[in-house]
């Protein structure tokens, strides 16, 4: 019996090297599926932990560079606070002109 690979011998006998290497292996399997469960579980837990491992700092060339966004805002909030200053101008301006006026009344 040469096709039978391993189940039974020579002499007759039944070869339990096949079933002892699938049990092994199935141990194996087993095990590595647990160790993962359990890296998964772990990693759900600790997300930020591991985040902060992965995560890069940021370069110095970065920092000294402005971000367009940065920079957008803060010329439309120097535009605002200049546009402001010249409405209070012009509203201080306006009763000054109004007191200059004639003024007409009927009678």
């Amino acid at each position: 019996m040469p096709g039978d690979y391993g189940v039974m011998g020579d002499d007759g006998s039944i070869d339990y090297s096949v079933h002892e290497a699938w049990n092994e292996a199935t141990n194996v399997y087993l095990v590595v599926i647990l160790v993962s469960f359990g890296l998964f579980m772990y990693a759900k837990r600790n997300k930020r932990k591991i985040m902060r491992i992965f995560s890069v700092p940021p370069t110095a060339e970065s920092l000294s560079e402005p971000s367009f966004y940065d920079t957008m805002s803060k010329i439309r909030l120097r535009q605002q606070l200049e546009m402001y200053a010249i409405s209070r101008k012009y509203d201080h301006q306006q009763p000054q002109n109004q007191a200059d006026s004639v003024q007409l009344s009927l009678e």
